[in-house]
């Protein structure tokens, strides 16, 4: 998902960051951090300082205890994980882990693992510190590591340390998806000796073995990485450091890079592209594909508790206007909960089209044919599939108006927006998420599975046999049969109406002309470890 900041905090925030900006850029004529290419105190040639303006501050630098964009964004370069998704696709390559081999039942996994890395705090990686991080999540609880409940929950029997460097998992059932789940960025390996330093502290206090090193947070303003001088990847990271800056408003952070206080955006409005591709001192990225928006509509609350209810709410979302008043057409209209370009996709599927007459039918046959009152959250803080949650926030309020619902738009600051939607306590939200691994199961079964019920699935959506499918394709080693399982899945879930897909978006970053080998990645999680500045 990702999470948000309620206004005055991002108000403030800003100011901030506006202010201190100048002494913490590379690109500007103020104090330079020290070790940055424009610091006349280095000896040797230096990468520089990257400074990533973002919509919204990290919830959490644990990266197995969130479940928010922010927060990947740093820890993706921080931690590593066993195995890696390719530089701009969801295909397994070798991470910690260097080859890897399942047992032709699909329930034992053996992984050979990289030897001589250490974590940032000096301490070893080894099998042993594998298991302490699979152990330790396997001892928490949904709340507290909702990825590793959702993606593996009592699936995994045992992980044991055959010997130094290799590590054998034991799985009670198969999971189809086992090694994209492991490439994923909440099960980046922690170092045990810092767990057990810092406790709960640790979520402000990271330690893995990637190529850079936290160095420090300032709450809703920035969050500064450095090079990892002892990393085991010879030549890498290519930076000196990256810094993370809090920027809510997405014209504000554009004019930021367009002034140089920073180097590097996500969150482009996509009506100013044509304005950054005009200056030759900037460039566009554009992020391959692999999200989805979405109204959900809490299965447990009031009027949404009918199907016949949300079914009248799809009927009433003109998309088609949603796409060209805020994606300036760069958004393609969301039928499925998944994207196309998903295996298992289901195109036989048609949407619920722009139909405020059938949706009065509805609401009548429902008994609400003056119909009713709700609430509508908004989400405080820009995201690539959502890039204003306001004002689409807004536009929804009129199509339900125009069927006789009267929507009351509520937000909160990101944080408590998050937990009190995960909690069942709003009507309808404005919610989305980017796919982490490219598998089918990770929007399906994660975002609205009854297992998921209490981590992703914040609609509270249940149905048996969804979840007798989503259950059977998920252990299935046969690529065809789980496509055909979630396609008919699909086919459920659209009758049964838990959310209202909006939309598919084209996400766009942009750069200052200077940036090399920066690859935008499709699960919204970019590693700068190869990434230049000139």
């Amino acid at each position: 998902m990702k999470k948000r900041n309620g206004l005055w905090l991002l108000v403030i925030g800003f100011i901030f960051s506006v202010v201190l900006a100048g002494c913490n850029s590379s690109s500007t004529g103020g104090e330079k951090e020290p070790g940055s290419k424009d610091d006349p105190g280095s000896e040797e040639a230096a990468g520089g300082t990257l400074v990533f303006g973002r919509g919204g501050d990290s919830t959490s630098l644990d990266p197995a205890a969130t479940t928010e964009g922010e927060a990947f964004k740093v820890t993706v370069n921080l931690f590593e994980t066993l195995v890696n998704f390719g530089e701009q696709n969801t295909e397994i390559e070798p991470g910690l882990a260097t080859e890897w081999a399942p047992s032709e039942d699909g329930l034992t996994h053996t992984l050979k693992l990289q030897e001589g890395v250490k974590f940032h705090d000096g301490t070893d990686f080894n099998a042993e510190a594998v298991v302490f991080n699979f152990e330790r999540w396997k001892a928490g609880n949904k709340e507290q590591f909702y990825y590793y409940n959702s993606q593996f929950g009592d699936k995994i029997d045992s992980v044991k340390a055959v010997d130094e460097y290799t590590v054998e998992f034991k799985l009670n059932t198969p999971i189809a998806p086992f090694y994209k789940n492991l490439a994923m960025p909440p099960f980046g390996i922690a170092s045990p000796a810092a767990i057990e330093k810092f406790g709960d502290k640790f979520m402000e206090n990271p330690v893995g073995t990637g190529p850079f090193v936290f160095k420090e947070w300032k709450r809703n303003d920035r969050i500064t990485i450095e090079k990892n001088a002892d990393y085991w990847q010879e030549g890498l990271p290519k930076l000196d450091s990256v810094i993370f800056r809090s920027i809510p408003e997405n014209s504000a952070r554009l004019n930021a890079l367009a002034s140089g206080e920073v180097d590097l955006i996500d969150g482009v409005n996509f009506s100013d592209v044509p304005q950054i591709e005009g200056n030759g001192d900037l460039q566009v990225f554009e992020r391959p594909t692999l999200n989805v928006a979405y109204v959900g509509l809490t299965n447990t609350r009031g009027p949404l508790k009918e199907k016949l209810v949300r079914q009248a709410l799809n009927y009433a979302v003109d998309k088609r206007s949603l796409i060209d008043a805020f994606y300036a057409g760069a958004a393609d209209p969301a039928i499925n909960p998944m994207p196309p370009v998903v295996a298992g996709y289901n195109e036989e599927i048609e949407d619920y089209p722009y139909d405020p007459e059938k949706a009065k039918e509805l609401l009548k046959e429902a008994g609400y044919e003056d119909g009713f009152e709700m609430e509508l959250w908004a989400m405080p803080v820009p995201r690539p599939y959502m890039p204003d949650g306001q004002k689409i926030a807004e536009a929804l309020q009129a199509n339900f108006a125009d069927i006789g619902v009267k929507a009351k738009i509520v937000s909160y600051e990101w944080g408590t927006y998050l937990e009190k939607a995960n909690k069942g306590e709003a009507d309808s939200f404005l919610l989305g998420w980017t796919g982490d691994n490219g598998d089918a199961d990770n929007f399906l079964y994660v975002l609205l599975d009854e297992d998921s019920i209490g981590s992703n699935n914040y609609t509270y959506y249940k149905n048996s046999e969804v979840h007798e499918l989503l259950t059977k394709a998920q252990a299935s080693a046969d690529q065809e049969e789980r496509e055909a399982l979630y396609k008919e899945a699909q086919e459920i879930i659209k009758d049964d109406a838990p959310w209202i897909p909006l939309v598919h978006s084209r996400p766009i970053l942009a750069g200052k002309a200077g940036i090399t080998n920066f690859k935008p990645h499709p699960t919204g999680s970019d590693r700068l470890e190869n990434v230049e500045l000139k």
